[in-house]
């Protein structure tokens, strides 16, 4: 199965369903931006820490797998020069929508995660990528990605999955209001649901997901050349989990 194509189309499906990742900033959220109050999320709910950021006026700023109308227009009204990769056509769609509506200059590129080779090296001054890498079968590829294209000193500020949450069976959870583990990590929807699960994702057009090691999270970054220098755990304030341990982790990276 062609994972990036299978889940390119099911993001322009949550496009569609209104999807709280896929909703673009309102006008409100642009004029703030402009006066330099603004802030914006790796992880569901907590907003990243404004010290984690460099000087945004002029910075060279990838939002990587980070469409949908909502980081890079606040970006790009903060003064960055800002380009969007994302695989969904749909998602890229919302920034463009944002930017002719603000008058805001913002590049977008539709492409994998995993595969940058169509931007220079050490061409940017952050690289932001909120909760997306689920989506692709291997997160190493990724890091290396994000830190050729990064100059020397630059940051990369990532959100990722806590790889427990993968470990459970949620559509049962939610039917029983019970947590049953029943996953392995690393986890992979083509591999370890039931078929008739799989098959039901697969023909409604469903995400597919993939659950890595915290070996190829953390250890991925500092394999691809960063240090991590801040580190914050989220919940999604609605898991099963979140009455007893953080589903989200941010992390700030600095490329050495």
């Amino acid at each position: 199965m062609d994972i990036l194509e299978h889940n390119r189309k099911a993001w322009d499906r949550e496009v569609q369903r209104g999807n709280v990742w896929t909703r673009p900033v309102d006008p409100g959220a642009i004029d703030r931006a402009r006066q330099g109050i603004w802030q914006v999320l790796l992880t569901p709910n907590k907003p990243v820490p404004r010290a984690w950021f460099p000087e945004l006026s002029g910075a060279k700023v990838l939002c990587l797998a980070s469409g949908g109308g909502q980081q890079g227009p606040i970006f790009a009204a903060a003064g960055a020069d800002v380009t969007v990769l994302d695989n969904s056509p749909a998602q890229l769609q919302q920034d463009r929508m944002v930017a002719e509506r603000e008058r805001l200059h913002i590049r977008t590129v539709q492409g994998d995660m995993r595969d940058l080779s169509c931007l220079a090296d050490a061409s940017f001054d952050l690289v932001f990528h909120p909760v997306s890498n689920g989506f692709v079968d291997d997160v190493n590829p990724v890091w290396q990605e994000a830190s050729r294209v990064l100059k020397p000193g630059s940051c990369l500020l990532a959100g990722v999955c806590n790889p427990l949450i993968y470990i459970f069976d949620f559509e049962e959870g939610h039917n029983h209001g019970r947590l049953v583990v029943r996953y392995r990590i690393p986890y992979s929807d083509l591999e370890q649901l039931a078929q008739p699960q799989l098959d039901k994702r697969v023909q409604e057009e469903e995400l597919l997901e993939f659950g890595h090691s915290l070996e190829d999270q953390i250890g991925g970054q500092i394999r691809a050349g960063f240090s991590i220098c801040g580190f914050y755990e989220d919940t999604s304030h609605g898991d099963l989990l979140d009455e007893y341990i953080p589903t989200f982790i941010a992390t700030k990276a600095v490329k050495g």
